[in-house]
């Protein structure tokens, strides 16, 4: 039997903080109050002067991808190690069937590949085609498998790519089955086209990854997803939301009472498009992803949508492609494998520009880290929640402690850190996953291959009733 008791610290919730004591014992919260004895041969914890907060949960990772002619850096052991460096204790990762390959074999491969992770993972599965056997399989899925969330590339043609018939046979079938559709929201057709653009004009370096993918490029993908949505009654949850077009076209839908959920990167909320007129190819060529890094005035618009409630999660897109892979690019910005890193840093970053900034409050921080996304996609409160009987997956964050990001420092096999010389308040001073202490002040204790597969149930019949009462109340068509 392990135990761990964390003493002394300020509980964090999304809804409140509070002085308590925390026990954990068998993977589980089993007590939070106060003066709680530790079990005999249990961990202790002092986590005076120091926020104890639910173990961070990214949305959206990409660990052992192969996309564009390579594969990631980071497997599933080293992504989730690094994660739990940073304070993070459970990956929402993405299965992406070739086009014409059954769901059910990709599955399964991204499920041997994961079984050498450190940390609990789950998975959304991507639609990249459309048959019988895709209807067939994603009821399977969400039945047997536990998989609730369905995943829509609106970009990347001739490759993944959805058209908008497909969109519309999955979010009808999303809907049937209590699952959430989820999208990449880039229109690919235009991307397609100013891509070739650039090519015509000579401009062949990163800079044009940026000018080939405008903010209205992600606009109008955002607005159509919406609208299927909207006929369909199904929710929606746009991931990596990076402009003011986007984010205005949620908070639009919300206000018209849509269920629509928006998803921000850790890094579009610090870096800026600056960074693909380095000099330096590698530089450059390292943040190319997509959406691209967009101008200053976005990233205000991404933390009010934020703090407006617009926004719900954030999330890393953690994606490692190494200086060698990227330089597949050299000649064709087109032809850089998309993706950067993210997963050891998104909490402390989101910590140290948002709360200690006034723009977020310390519950806030667990809403768009943890809980929201366990809400999101139905693993609350086994997920994103210190109270008694979640999984004990912890954080105990010392809000005084400071660090460099740095690619030198950083756990993740990645080459590169996009938050590279950045000095940040706000750290993790020990980790807890499943219950036993995996991050104690920069000792990391990975242990290949722990980290369990998390089931996330379908939402159930109220998801398709929703659908049905509007319809019931719509205003009978007049007759002429």
């Amino acid at each position: 039997m392990s135990s761990v008791l964390i003493r002394g610290g300020t509980v964090v919730n999304a809804d409140r903080a509070f002085l308590a004591d925390v026990l954990c014992q068998d993977g589980r919260i089993v007590a939070v109050g106060d003066k709680l004895q530790a079990p005999a041969g249990a961990g202790v914890v002092d986590a005076g002067g120091q926020y104890v907060l639910p173990g961070g949960i990214d949305p959206h990772t990409h660990m052992q991808l192969p996309f564009m002619g390579a594969t990631t850096m980071d497997d599933f052991y080293t992504g989730t190690a690094a994660g739990m460096a940073g304070g993070n204790t459970t990956i929402i990762d993405f299965v992406i069937p070739n086009p014409q390959q059954s769901l059910m074999e990709a599955y399964q491969t991204w499920r041997g590949w994961a079984e050498k992770a450190a940390s609990d993972y789950s998975f959304h599965m991507a639609i990249t085609w459309w048959d019988e056997s895709v209807k067939r399989d994603m009821g399977t899925l969400v039945q047997q498998e536990g998989i609730n969330s369905f995943k829509h590339f609106m970009a990347y043609k001739n490759a993944i790519m959805c058209d908008d018939e497909t969109l519309v046979n999955s979010f009808q079938r999303a809907l049937e089955l209590g699952a959430m559709p989820t999208v990449h929201a880039e229109n690919g057709e235009l991307v397609f086209l100013l891509q070739k653009e650039m090519a015509a004009k000579g401009i062949l370096g990163p800079e044009g990854h940026p000018l080939s993918r405008p903010p209205i490029v992600e606009g109008e993908a955002v607005n159509r997803a919406i609208a299927i949505a909207d006929v369909l009654g199904v929710p929606i949850y746009v991931v990596h939301v990076s402009c003011i077009e986007a984010a205005e076209a949620i908070a639009r839908a919300r206000g018209r009472g849509q269920r629509v959920y928006g998803e921000v990167l850790a890094g579009h909320l610090i870096v800026d498009d600056s960074v693909y007129r380095h000099p330096d190819f590698a530089t450059a060529a390292a943040h190319v992803m997509s959406p691209p890094f967009r101008p200053k005035g976005h990233q205000e618009a991404l933390w009010r949508g934020l703090q407006a409630g617009n926004l719900h999660t954030t999330a890393t897109d953690h994606c490692t492609f190494c200086a060698a892979q990227k330089a597949a690019g050299k000649d064709d910005f087109s032809k850089i494998p998309n993706g950067c890193g993210g997963v050891e840093e998104r909490m402390t970053v989101v910590w140290d520009a948002g709360v200690n900034s006034g723009r977020l409050t310390p519950s806030e921080f667990v809403a768009i880290t943890s809980a929201n996304t366990a809400k999101l996609f139905n693993i609350y409160p086994q997920k994103g929640s210190v109270s008694v009987g979640a999984d004990a997956d912890l954080v105990v964050w010392d809000p005084q402690g400071t660090k460099t990001l740095s690619a030198k420092t950083q756990h993740s096999k990645g080459d590169f850190n996009v938050f590279e010389g950045r000095a940040v308040r706000g750290i993790p001073s020990h980790t807890v996953s499943q219950g036993k202490l995996v991050y104690v002040q920069g000792d990391l204790r990975a242990e290949r291959g722990v980290g369990r597969y998390i089931k996330r149930p379908a939402f159930g019949s109220n998801f398709a009733a929703a659908k049905l009462r509007s319809e019931a109340t719509a205003p009978t068509a007049v007759k002429r």
